[in-house]
């Protein structure tokens, strides 16, 4: 199979990862760091932090935020496990579908974490890449009685990343559990519900913006009592 058929058959997997690794490259520039990018810079370009996307309400750092990475190893990482993830869903969810479960898993995880952490600079794609993983479980999940051998098989592996993942959030300080845990809930919901009727897609992106908007909206009181 040639390089184009390639990308082409697996071209928003491909293309996020680019967007990914373009934007690093550009925190690389601004900072004049390779390995690490500082953590101020990462505020000032787009990070998630409370002080900026509540009380400022510059909340279209929840877009900007999945793109950002802290280091070489952090978006090796993501793209890593986009790489792995992101192909198997390209297989069995159309575009639209692939796209909005991935920015929905992404922001709603952002959300998650400003409210679990008031005062830490959030960044990377791990959210939105832990939505499209429970997207694909959502998936077997659905239609788990026609391939039920390839379910069975599936679930075992989920079980085992998921393990390693929650082991070392927990473990690692840096790595915020919260969000990944939120991204893989509505990436579920969300890759159950098209996988089992594709129209189900236009509700549960009302759904979730509605979701989304109440979280939003009680932020506010959370940060009221956090000193900076």
């Amino acid at each position: 199979m040639s390089l184009k058929n390639t990308f082409m058959e697996y071209k928003i997997t491909y293309t996020l990862i680019a967007i990914n690794m373009l934007v690093y490259m550009i925190t690389i520039v601004l900072s004049g760091h390779v390995v690490d990018i500082p953590t101020k810079l990462l505020a000032e370009v787009g990070a998630l932090f409370g002080p900026f996307t509540v009380l400022q309400h510059e909340w279209w750092r929840l877009g900007t935020a999945m793109f950002l990475h802290a280091g070489v190893t952090h978006l090796l990482m993501n793209m890593f496990s986009l790489y792995l993830i992101g192909r198997s869903v390209e297989m069995y969810f159309d575009t639209k579908s692939y796209i909005t479960l991935y920015l929905v898993s992404g922001i709603f995880g952002g959300l998650v974490s400003l409210y679990m952490h008031p005062v830490s600079v959030g960044i990377g794609a791990s959210g939105a890449i832990f939505g499209v993983f429970g997207a694909l479980a959502g998936f077997f999940l659905a239609h788990r009685q026609k391939i039920e051998a390839h379910t069975k098989s599936f679930m075992k592996d989920f079980a085992v990343i998921l393990g390693i993942n929650l082991v070392l959030g927990f473990a690692i300080e840096s790595i915020d559990v919260s969000a990944h845990i939120a991204g893989l809930v509505v990436g579920l919901i969300g890759g159950y519900s098209v996988s089992k009727n594709k129209k189900w897609l236009g509700v549960y992106s009302v759904v979730m913006v509605v979701l989304m908007l109440a979280v939003a909206s009680i932020l506010p009181g959370q940060y009221a009592t956090q000193s900076f």
